[in-house]
Protein backbone atom coordinates (compact mmCIF):
# COMPACT_ATOMS: atom_id res chain seq x y z
CA UNK A 1 0.00 0.00 0.00
CA UNK A 2 1.62 3.43 -1.03
CA UNK A 3 2.42 5.91 1.67
CA UNK A 4 -0.37 8.42 2.72
CA UNK A 5 1.22 12.20 3.64
CA UNK A 6 0.36 12.95 7.47
CA UNK A 7 -2.45 15.50 6.85
CA UNK A 8 -4.20 13.66 4.82
CA UNK A 9 -4.11 10.72 6.81
CA UNK A 10 -5.01 12.58 9.97
CA UNK A 11 -7.72 14.68 8.32
CA UNK A 12 -10.36 15.11 11.11
CA UNK A 13 -13.17 12.74 10.93
CA UNK A 14 -15.42 15.09 13.48
CA UNK A 15 -15.75 18.40 14.33
CA UNK A 16 -14.01 17.54 17.75
CA UNK A 17 -10.59 16.98 15.99
CA UNK A 18 -10.61 20.60 14.42
CA UNK A 19 -7.79 22.71 15.89
CA UNK A 20 -8.12 26.31 16.42
CA UNK A 21 -11.61 27.36 14.79
CA UNK A 22 -13.55 26.47 17.82
CA UNK A 23 -16.09 29.88 17.10
CA UNK A 24 -16.55 28.06 13.56
CA UNK A 25 -17.52 24.58 15.04
CA UNK A 26 -19.44 25.50 17.48
CA UNK A 27 -21.77 27.50 15.25
CA UNK A 28 -22.04 24.85 12.79
CA UNK A 29 -22.46 21.72 15.50
CA UNK A 30 -25.34 24.08 16.90
CA UNK A 31 -26.73 24.67 13.41
CA UNK A 32 -26.88 20.94 12.54
CA UNK A 33 -28.33 19.92 16.05
CA UNK A 34 -31.23 22.53 15.99
CA UNK A 35 -32.16 22.05 12.09
CA UNK A 36 -31.20 25.43 11.08
CA UNK A 37 -29.13 24.77 8.34
CA UNK A 38 -28.22 27.52 5.90
CA UNK A 39 -28.30 27.48 1.85
CA UNK A 40 -24.97 28.91 1.06
CA UNK A 41 -21.60 29.17 3.37
CA UNK A 42 -18.42 31.10 2.61
CA UNK A 43 -15.12 30.14 4.11
CA UNK A 44 -12.42 32.11 4.25
CA UNK A 45 -8.72 32.14 5.71
CA UNK A 46 -5.19 31.92 4.61
CA UNK A 47 -4.12 28.03 3.28
CA UNK A 48 -4.26 24.96 5.48
CA UNK A 49 -6.79 26.47 8.34
CA UNK A 50 -9.60 23.09 8.11
CA UNK A 51 -11.90 25.18 5.39
CA UNK A 52 -12.14 21.97 3.19
CA UNK A 53 -11.76 19.84 6.58
CA UNK A 54 -14.81 21.88 7.89
CA UNK A 55 -16.76 21.59 4.56
CA UNK A 56 -16.59 18.06 3.72
CA UNK A 57 -17.54 17.28 7.70
CA UNK A 58 -20.29 19.78 7.71
CA UNK A 59 -21.56 17.53 4.36
CA UNK A 60 -21.26 14.42 5.87
CA UNK A 61 -22.70 15.71 9.26
CA UNK A 62 -25.87 17.09 7.35
CA UNK A 63 -26.36 13.79 5.31
CA UNK A 64 -25.65 11.63 8.60
CA UNK A 65 -28.47 9.18 9.51
CA UNK A 66 -26.99 8.83 12.57
CA UNK A 67 -25.23 12.28 14.16
CA UNK A 68 -24.51 12.83 17.19
CA UNK A 69 -24.37 16.28 18.90
CA UNK A 70 -23.70 17.68 15.42
CA UNK A 71 -21.05 15.11 14.65
CA UNK A 72 -21.91 12.50 11.65
CA UNK A 73 -21.40 8.64 12.77
CA UNK A 74 -18.92 7.92 10.18
CA UNK A 75 -20.30 4.48 10.39
CA UNK A 76 -23.57 4.61 8.21
CA UNK A 77 -23.95 4.24 4.85
CA UNK A 78 -24.16 7.57 3.67
CA UNK A 79 -21.10 8.68 5.70
CA UNK A 80 -19.29 6.25 4.61
CA UNK A 81 -20.32 7.33 0.41
CA UNK A 82 -18.72 10.32 1.41
CA UNK A 83 -15.29 8.95 2.71
CA UNK A 84 -14.80 7.03 0.16
CA UNK A 85 -15.27 9.73 -2.56
CA UNK A 86 -18.71 7.62 -4.11
CA UNK A 87 -21.81 9.63 -2.80
CA UNK A 88 -23.26 11.71 -5.57
CA UNK A 89 -24.45 13.88 -2.60
CA UNK A 90 -21.42 15.88 -2.19
CA UNK A 91 -20.06 17.42 -5.18
CA UNK A 92 -16.06 18.91 -5.19
CA UNK A 93 -15.37 21.93 -7.60
CA UNK A 94 -12.20 23.09 -8.37
CA UNK A 95 -12.84 26.56 -9.32
CA UNK A 96 -9.78 27.30 -10.02
CA UNK A 97 -9.48 24.70 -13.20
CA UNK A 98 -13.34 25.06 -13.51
CA UNK A 99 -13.67 28.70 -13.56
CA UNK A 100 -16.16 29.66 -16.76
CA UNK A 101 -19.72 30.28 -17.70
CA UNK A 102 -20.23 26.68 -19.38
CA UNK A 103 -18.96 25.13 -15.58
CA UNK A 104 -21.57 27.43 -13.48
CA UNK A 105 -24.23 26.76 -15.97
CA UNK A 106 -23.53 22.76 -15.59
CA UNK A 107 -24.15 23.08 -11.60
CA UNK A 108 -26.90 25.05 -12.03
CA UNK A 109 -28.36 21.92 -14.21
CA UNK A 110 -27.44 19.78 -11.61
CA UNK A 111 -29.05 21.48 -8.79
CA UNK A 112 -32.66 20.80 -10.60
CA UNK A 113 -31.99 17.16 -9.36
CA UNK A 114 -32.80 16.25 -5.80
CA UNK A 115 -30.36 13.53 -4.40
CA UNK A 116 -31.00 10.00 -4.98
CA UNK A 117 -30.13 9.27 -0.90
CA UNK A 118 -29.72 11.49 1.99
CA UNK A 119 -31.00 14.86 2.58
CA UNK A 120 -28.68 17.43 1.01
CA UNK A 121 -26.79 17.92 -2.50
CA UNK A 122 -23.59 19.83 -0.79
CA UNK A 123 -21.62 21.96 -3.20
CA UNK A 124 -18.44 22.73 -2.08
CA UNK A 125 -16.53 25.48 -4.64
CA UNK A 126 -12.64 25.42 -3.58
CA UNK A 127 -10.80 28.79 -4.23
CA UNK A 128 -13.99 30.45 -5.69
CA UNK A 129 -12.61 33.46 -6.16
CA UNK A 130 -10.93 32.15 -9.44
CA UNK A 131 -14.64 32.37 -11.24
CA UNK A 132 -14.91 34.72 -14.32
CA UNK A 133 -17.28 37.50 -13.46
CA UNK A 134 -19.75 35.74 -16.23
CA UNK A 135 -19.80 32.38 -13.78
CA UNK A 136 -20.58 34.61 -10.85
CA UNK A 137 -23.09 35.93 -12.63
CA UNK A 138 -24.47 32.96 -13.70
CA UNK A 139 -24.24 31.52 -10.22
CA UNK A 140 -25.52 34.29 -8.43
CA UNK A 141 -29.41 33.59 -8.77
CA UNK A 142 -29.11 29.84 -7.97
CA UNK A 143 -27.54 31.13 -4.85
CA UNK A 144 -29.65 33.74 -4.04
CA UNK A 145 -32.58 30.84 -4.05
CA UNK A 146 -31.70 27.41 -4.35
CA UNK A 147 -33.69 24.18 -4.33
CA UNK A 148 -34.17 23.63 -0.07
CA UNK A 149 -31.85 20.36 -0.37
CA UNK A 150 -29.22 22.40 -1.88
CA UNK A 151 -26.35 23.75 0.29
CA UNK A 152 -23.41 26.31 -1.52
CA UNK A 153 -19.81 25.86 0.39
CA UNK A 154 -17.28 28.36 -0.95
CA UNK A 155 -14.02 28.46 0.06
CA UNK A 156 -11.48 31.06 -0.51
CA UNK A 157 -7.72 31.97 0.78
CA UNK A 158 -9.14 35.51 -1.36
CA UNK A 159 -12.41 36.90 0.09
CA UNK A 160 -11.90 40.42 -1.45
CA UNK A 161 -11.85 39.40 -5.17
CA UNK A 162 -15.51 37.91 -4.71
CA UNK A 163 -18.36 40.27 -5.57
CA UNK A 164 -20.48 41.79 -3.17
CA UNK A 165 -23.34 40.38 -4.80
CA UNK A 166 -22.40 36.79 -3.85
CA UNK A 167 -21.03 38.03 -0.69
CA UNK A 168 -24.53 39.05 0.62
CA UNK A 169 -26.17 35.74 -0.01
CA UNK A 170 -23.83 33.85 2.35
CA UNK A 171 -23.12 32.67 5.74
CA UNK A 172 -19.34 34.12 5.90
CA UNK A 173 -17.06 32.25 8.29
CA UNK A 174 -13.30 33.56 8.75
CA UNK A 175 -10.99 30.95 9.60
CA UNK A 176 -8.01 32.28 11.89
CA UNK A 177 -4.28 31.52 12.10
CA UNK A 178 -3.90 28.84 14.12
CA UNK A 179 -1.46 29.68 17.11
CA UNK A 180 2.04 27.81 17.78
CA UNK A 181 0.87 26.53 20.58
CA UNK A 182 -2.28 24.72 19.20
CA UNK A 183 -0.23 23.36 16.26
CA UNK A 184 2.51 22.22 18.72
CA UNK A 185 0.32 20.44 20.86
CA UNK A 186 -1.43 18.58 17.62
CA UNK A 187 2.14 17.94 16.41
CA UNK A 188 2.82 15.58 19.57
CA UNK A 189 -0.39 14.26 19.76
CA UNK A 190 0.02 12.80 16.29
CA UNK A 191 3.94 11.93 17.02
CA UNK A 192 2.66 9.82 20.02
CA UNK A 193 0.29 7.79 17.51
CA UNK A 194 2.96 7.18 15.53
CA UNK A 195 5.45 6.10 18.24
CA UNK A 196 8.03 8.73 16.74
CA UNK A 197 10.83 10.67 19.08
CA UNK A 198 11.02 14.26 18.64
CA UNK A 199 12.05 16.91 20.64
CA UNK A 200 9.48 19.42 21.83
CA UNK A 201 11.74 22.17 20.93
CA UNK A 202 11.26 21.01 17.03
CA UNK A 203 7.59 21.22 17.02
CA UNK A 204 7.23 24.32 18.27
CA UNK A 205 9.68 25.69 15.69
CA UNK A 206 7.89 23.90 13.11
CA UNK A 207 5.00 25.41 14.00
CA UNK A 208 6.51 28.93 14.14
CA UNK A 209 7.46 28.09 10.34
CA UNK A 210 4.10 26.90 9.63
CA UNK A 211 3.14 30.36 10.10
CA UNK A 212 -0.77 29.52 11.38
CA UNK A 213 -1.58 26.28 8.45
CA UNK A 214 -1.72 23.45 10.60
CA UNK A 215 -1.36 21.93 6.82
CA UNK A 216 1.86 23.15 6.29
CA UNK A 217 3.07 22.10 9.81
CA UNK A 218 2.23 18.46 8.93
CA UNK A 219 4.24 18.44 5.59
CA UNK A 220 7.53 20.17 6.92
CA UNK A 221 6.96 17.50 9.80
CA UNK A 222 7.12 15.08 7.41
CA UNK A 223 10.15 16.15 5.34
CA UNK A 224 11.86 15.73 8.82
CA UNK A 225 10.48 12.22 9.35
CA UNK A 226 11.67 10.88 5.81
CA UNK A 227 15.05 12.43 6.20
CA UNK A 228 15.80 11.53 9.71
CA UNK A 229 13.89 7.85 9.20
CA UNK A 230 14.24 5.49 12.41
CA UNK A 231 16.40 8.45 14.24
CA UNK A 232 15.12 10.93 17.29
CA UNK A 233 14.29 14.12 15.58
CA UNK A 234 16.38 16.76 16.84
CA UNK A 235 15.92 21.06 16.80
CA UNK A 236 19.09 20.66 14.76
CA UNK A 237 17.77 18.56 12.87
CA UNK A 238 14.73 20.17 11.71
CA UNK A 239 17.19 23.49 11.28
CA UNK A 240 18.98 20.98 8.65
CA UNK A 241 16.16 20.01 7.24
CA UNK A 242 14.37 23.32 6.68
CA UNK A 243 17.65 25.20 6.11
CA UNK A 244 17.19 27.95 8.47
CA UNK A 245 19.77 29.09 11.35
CA UNK A 246 20.45 28.91 15.25
CA UNK A 247 19.26 32.33 16.94
CA UNK A 248 23.10 32.62 17.72
CA UNK A 249 23.84 33.46 14.04
CA UNK A 250 21.43 35.89 14.47
CA UNK A 251 23.23 37.49 17.91
CA UNK A 252 26.34 37.50 16.20
CA UNK A 253 25.09 38.98 12.94
CA UNK A 254 23.17 41.65 15.16
CA UNK A 255 26.85 42.27 16.79
CA UNK A 256 28.26 43.16 13.52
CA UNK A 257 25.76 45.80 12.36
CA UNK A 258 26.06 47.48 15.78
CA UNK A 259 30.03 47.69 15.27
CA UNK A 260 29.29 48.84 11.37
CA UNK A 261 30.98 45.85 10.12
CA UNK A 262 30.14 45.26 6.77
CA UNK A 263 32.31 42.62 6.38
CA UNK A 264 32.18 40.91 9.37
CA UNK A 265 28.26 40.90 8.06
CA UNK A 266 29.69 39.34 4.54
CA UNK A 267 31.62 36.95 6.22
CA UNK A 268 28.43 35.96 8.33
CA UNK A 269 26.68 35.61 5.38
CA UNK A 270 28.89 33.51 3.61
CA UNK A 271 28.85 30.78 6.19
CA UNK A 272 24.90 30.76 6.04
CA UNK A 273 25.04 30.11 1.80
CA UNK A 274 27.57 27.80 2.46
CA UNK A 275 25.87 25.74 5.15
CA UNK A 276 23.04 25.52 2.18
CA UNK A 277 20.40 27.53 4.15
CA UNK A 278 17.32 28.92 2.21
CA UNK A 279 18.25 33.03 2.05
CA UNK A 280 14.40 33.74 2.08
CA UNK A 281 13.96 31.77 5.56
CA UNK A 282 17.04 33.65 6.77
CA UNK A 283 15.40 37.07 6.31
CA UNK A 284 11.79 35.98 7.55
CA UNK A 285 13.75 34.27 10.85
CA UNK A 286 15.89 37.34 11.42
CA UNK A 287 12.51 39.18 11.40
CA UNK A 288 11.00 37.08 14.03
CA UNK A 289 14.28 37.76 16.20
CA UNK A 290 14.31 41.52 15.77
CA UNK A 291 10.68 41.19 16.25
CA UNK A 292 11.61 39.35 20.24
CA UNK A 293 14.30 41.47 20.96
CA UNK A 294 11.51 44.68 20.54
CA UNK A 295 9.04 42.80 22.71
CA UNK A 296 11.57 41.99 25.92
CA UNK A 297 12.92 45.99 25.36
CA UNK A 298 9.53 47.23 25.62
CA UNK A 299 7.67 44.74 27.75
CA UNK A 300 7.99 44.55 31.11
CA UNK A 301 6.81 40.56 32.05
CA UNK A 302 7.38 38.52 28.58
CA UNK A 303 5.34 35.24 28.71
CA UNK A 304 6.31 32.05 26.60
CA UNK A 305 2.99 33.16 24.60
CA UNK A 306 4.65 36.25 23.01
CA UNK A 307 8.08 34.67 22.99
CA UNK A 308 8.30 30.91 22.82
CA UNK A 309 12.25 29.75 23.99
CA UNK A 310 13.48 28.48 26.65
CA UNK A 311 14.22 30.53 29.85
CA UNK A 312 18.15 30.26 29.17
CA UNK A 313 17.89 32.08 25.43
CA UNK A 314 15.33 34.36 27.03
CA UNK A 315 18.04 36.03 29.28
CA UNK A 316 20.38 36.11 26.39
CA UNK A 317 17.94 37.97 24.79
CA UNK A 318 17.10 40.04 27.64
CA UNK A 319 20.76 41.39 28.02
CA UNK A 320 21.48 41.90 24.15
CA UNK A 321 18.10 44.04 23.80
CA UNK A 322 19.87 46.17 26.55
CA UNK A 323 22.37 47.30 24.15
CA UNK A 324 19.85 48.42 21.56
CA UNK A 325 17.60 51.35 21.21
CA UNK A 326 14.36 50.88 20.16
CA UNK A 327 13.66 53.37 17.21
CA UNK A 328 16.76 51.52 15.90
CA UNK A 329 15.35 48.14 16.03
CA UNK A 330 12.40 49.51 14.38
CA UNK A 331 14.27 50.62 11.55
CA UNK A 332 15.82 46.82 11.16
CA UNK A 333 12.98 45.13 11.23
CA UNK A 334 11.22 48.07 8.97
CA UNK A 335 14.76 47.31 6.53
CA UNK A 336 14.25 43.67 6.17
CA UNK A 337 10.59 43.31 6.24
CA UNK A 338 11.20 45.93 2.75
CA UNK A 339 13.22 42.72 1.95
CA UNK A 340 11.23 40.32 2.62
CA UNK A 341 8.38 41.92 0.03
CA UNK A 342 11.28 41.87 -2.49
CA UNK A 343 13.63 39.13 -1.96
CA UNK A 344 10.65 35.98 -2.71
CA UNK A 345 10.47 37.20 -6.21
CA UNK A 346 14.54 37.87 -6.83
CA UNK A 347 16.84 35.79 -8.90
CA UNK A 348 19.40 37.84 -7.24
CA UNK A 349 18.52 36.76 -3.53
CA UNK A 350 21.97 36.87 -2.08
CA UNK A 351 22.65 40.86 -3.81
CA UNK A 352 19.29 42.49 -2.10
CA UNK A 353 20.76 40.78 1.09
CA UNK A 354 24.01 41.96 1.28
CA UNK A 355 22.32 45.49 0.37
CA UNK A 356 19.92 45.28 3.61
CA UNK A 357 22.89 44.90 5.82
CA UNK A 358 24.77 47.53 4.58
CA UNK A 359 21.73 49.84 5.40
CA UNK A 360 21.75 48.47 8.83
CA UNK A 361 25.72 49.20 9.04
CA UNK A 362 25.55 52.56 7.74
CA UNK A 363 22.01 54.63 8.88
CA UNK A 364 23.89 57.81 6.91
CA UNK A 365 22.66 56.41 3.92
CA UNK A 366 18.79 56.91 4.75
CA UNK A 367 16.91 60.09 6.43
CA UNK A 368 14.57 58.35 7.97
CA UNK A 369 13.94 59.47 11.48
CA UNK A 370 14.75 56.23 12.39
CA UNK A 371 18.70 55.97 10.51
CA UNK A 372 18.58 59.97 12.28
CA UNK A 373 18.08 58.20 16.10
CA UNK A 374 20.73 55.10 14.72
CA UNK A 375 22.96 57.44 13.81
CA UNK A 376 23.01 59.34 17.36
CA UNK A 377 23.39 56.61 19.46
CA UNK A 378 26.19 55.24 17.13
CA UNK A 379 27.61 58.52 17.85
CA UNK A 380 26.60 58.50 21.57
CA UNK A 381 28.65 55.67 21.85
CA UNK A 382 31.58 56.62 20.25
CA UNK A 383 32.12 59.96 22.47
CA UNK A 384 31.46 57.51 25.47
CA UNK A 385 34.74 54.91 24.55
CA UNK A 386 36.66 58.56 23.70
CA UNK A 387 36.69 58.41 19.89
CA UNK A 388 37.31 61.55 18.26
CA UNK A 389 34.30 62.18 15.55
CA UNK A 390 34.98 64.40 13.01
CA UNK A 391 32.59 66.51 11.11
CA UNK A 392 32.47 65.84 7.11
CA UNK A 393 32.63 69.27 5.02
CA UNK A 394 32.91 67.92 2.31
CA UNK A 395 31.04 69.72 -0.13
CA UNK A 396 29.81 68.72 -3.32
CA UNK A 397 31.17 70.92 -6.26
CA UNK A 398 28.43 73.60 -7.26
CA UNK A 399 27.42 73.11 -10.91
CA UNK A 400 29.21 76.16 -12.89
CA UNK A 401 26.14 78.81 -12.85
CA UNK A 402 24.24 80.91 -16.50
CA UNK A 403 24.92 83.53 -17.31
CA UNK A 404 22.51 85.72 -15.35
CA UNK A 405 21.25 89.31 -15.14
CA UNK A 406 23.01 91.74 -13.47
CA UNK A 407 21.38 91.55 -9.52
CA UNK A 408 19.99 94.46 -8.08
CA UNK A 409 22.02 96.03 -5.86
CA UNK A 410 21.60 94.86 -2.16
CA UNK A 411 21.13 96.97 0.88
CA UNK A 412 23.82 96.31 3.51
CA UNK A 413 22.45 95.54 6.59
CA UNK A 414 25.03 95.69 9.39
CA UNK A 415 24.56 93.86 12.82
CA UNK A 416 23.93 96.83 14.95
CA UNK A 417 20.63 97.18 12.41
CA UNK A 418 19.25 93.70 13.59
CA UNK A 419 16.74 93.64 16.60
CA UNK A 420 18.00 92.38 19.93
CA UNK A 421 16.02 89.29 20.24
CA UNK A 422 17.87 88.19 16.61
CA UNK A 423 21.41 88.83 18.18
CA UNK A 424 20.59 87.44 21.18
CA UNK A 425 19.47 83.86 19.50
CA UNK A 426 22.29 83.78 17.24
CA UNK A 427 24.36 84.23 19.98
CA UNK A 428 23.55 81.66 22.23
CA UNK A 429 22.32 79.21 19.31
CA UNK A 430 24.61 76.94 20.20
CA UNK A 431 23.83 76.32 23.54
CA UNK A 432 20.27 76.61 22.29
CA UNK A 433 20.62 73.45 20.63
CA UNK A 434 22.31 71.24 23.22
CA UNK A 435 19.69 72.08 25.42
CA UNK A 436 17.29 70.76 23.05
CA UNK A 437 19.25 67.75 22.53
CA UNK A 438 18.49 66.71 25.94
CA UNK A 439 14.72 66.70 25.27
CA UNK A 440 14.92 65.77 21.24
CA UNK A 441 18.32 64.42 19.85
CA UNK A 442 16.80 63.91 16.71
CA UNK A 443 15.70 67.47 16.45
CA UNK A 444 18.67 68.37 17.60
CA UNK A 445 20.61 66.62 14.77
CA UNK A 446 18.63 68.47 12.23
CA UNK A 447 19.32 71.81 13.54
CA UNK A 448 23.25 71.30 13.68
CA UNK A 449 22.93 71.14 10.02
CA UNK A 450 20.60 73.79 9.82
CA UNK A 451 20.93 77.56 9.25
CA UNK A 452 19.56 79.94 11.21
CA UNK A 453 18.78 83.13 9.07
CA UNK A 454 16.71 85.84 9.16
CA UNK A 455 12.96 85.98 6.36
CA UNK A 456 11.77 89.27 4.64
CA UNK A 457 10.34 90.50 7.65
CA UNK A 458 13.60 89.88 9.72
CA UNK A 459 11.66 87.00 11.41
CA UNK A 460 14.15 84.32 12.28
CA UNK A 461 14.09 81.39 10.32
CA UNK A 462 15.18 77.91 10.13
CA UNK A 463 16.43 76.61 6.51
CA UNK A 464 16.95 72.86 5.97
CA UNK A 465 18.56 71.15 3.47
CA UNK A 466 15.64 67.88 3.22
CA UNK A 467 11.84 68.08 3.12
CA UNK A 468 12.62 65.44 5.67
CA UNK A 469 13.99 67.71 8.13
CA UNK A 470 11.43 70.34 7.72
CA UNK A 471 8.58 68.43 8.71
CA UNK A 472 10.64 66.89 11.79
CA UNK A 473 11.56 70.68 12.82
CA UNK A 474 7.80 72.05 11.86
CA UNK A 475 5.64 69.51 14.59
CA UNK A 476 3.80 71.32 17.11
CA UNK A 477 5.93 69.46 19.57
CA UNK A 478 9.20 70.23 18.35
CA UNK A 479 8.76 73.88 17.38
CA UNK A 480 7.16 73.86 21.01
CA UNK A 481 10.84 72.87 22.23
CA UNK A 482 12.75 75.14 20.48
CA UNK A 483 10.11 78.54 21.52
CA UNK A 484 10.64 76.89 25.44
CA UNK A 485 14.55 77.03 25.31
CA UNK A 486 14.41 80.19 23.55
CA UNK A 487 12.35 81.90 26.15
CA UNK A 488 14.45 80.31 28.73
CA UNK A 489 17.74 81.31 27.11
CA UNK A 490 16.89 85.28 26.44
CA UNK A 491 14.11 85.60 28.58
CA UNK A 492 11.66 86.77 25.83
CA UNK A 493 9.07 84.81 23.53
CA UNK A 494 10.16 84.27 19.62
CA UNK A 495 8.29 83.37 16.41
CA UNK A 496 10.27 81.18 14.39
CA UNK A 497 9.82 79.20 11.30
CA UNK A 498 10.85 76.90 8.78
CA UNK A 499 11.89 76.52 5.43
CA UNK A 500 13.49 73.65 2.91
CA UNK A 501 16.16 74.72 0.38
CA UNK A 502 14.63 74.53 -3.01
CA UNK A 503 17.59 72.29 -4.48
CA UNK A 504 17.27 73.22 -8.41
CA UNK A 505 17.24 77.16 -7.91
CA UNK A 506 19.19 77.51 -4.07
CA UNK A 507 21.87 76.42 -1.71
CA UNK A 508 22.57 77.32 1.68
CA UNK A 509 25.07 80.19 0.93
CA UNK A 510 22.01 82.03 -0.48
CA UNK A 511 20.87 82.61 3.05
CA UNK A 512 22.19 84.70 5.79
CA UNK A 513 23.41 83.19 8.92
CA UNK A 514 23.04 85.07 11.70
CA UNK A 515 25.57 82.74 13.58
CA UNK A 516 28.32 84.78 11.77
CA UNK A 517 26.69 88.41 11.93
CA UNK A 518 29.04 89.61 14.50
CA UNK A 519 31.86 88.31 11.34
CA UNK A 520 30.63 89.35 8.78
CA UNK A 521 27.96 92.48 7.46
CA UNK A 522 24.76 91.15 6.72
CA UNK A 523 23.21 91.74 2.76
CA UNK A 524 19.04 91.40 2.78
CA UNK A 525 17.31 91.94 -0.14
Amino acid sequence: MSYTALYRKFRPDNFNDVKGQDHIVTTLKNQIRSGRIGHAYLFTGTRGTGKTTVAKLFAKAVNCENPHEGNPCNECRTCRGIISGTSMNVIEIDAASNNGVENVREIVEEVRYSPTEGKYKVYIIDEVHMLSAGAFNALLKTIEEPPSYVIFILATTEVHKIPVTILSRCQRYDFKRISIETIANRLRELMDIENIEIEDKALKYIARVADGSLRDALSLLDQCISFYLGKKITYDNVLDVLGTVDTKVFSDLLQCVKRQDVSGCIRILDDIESNGRELSQFVTDFIWYLRNLLLVKTTENVSDIIIDMSTENLMQLKEEAQSFDEVVLMRYIRVFSDLANQIRYASRKRILLEIALIKLCKPQMEQSYEALINRIKILEEKLEKGVVVAADNKKAAAPVPMPEPEPEEKQEILPEALPEDLKAVANNWKGIIGQISKKAPALASVLNGSTLSIDESKGLVIVVADPLDKELVDRENHKKVINDVIAKTIGKQTTISVRCLDKDKENMNDYVDLTKLIKAPIYYE
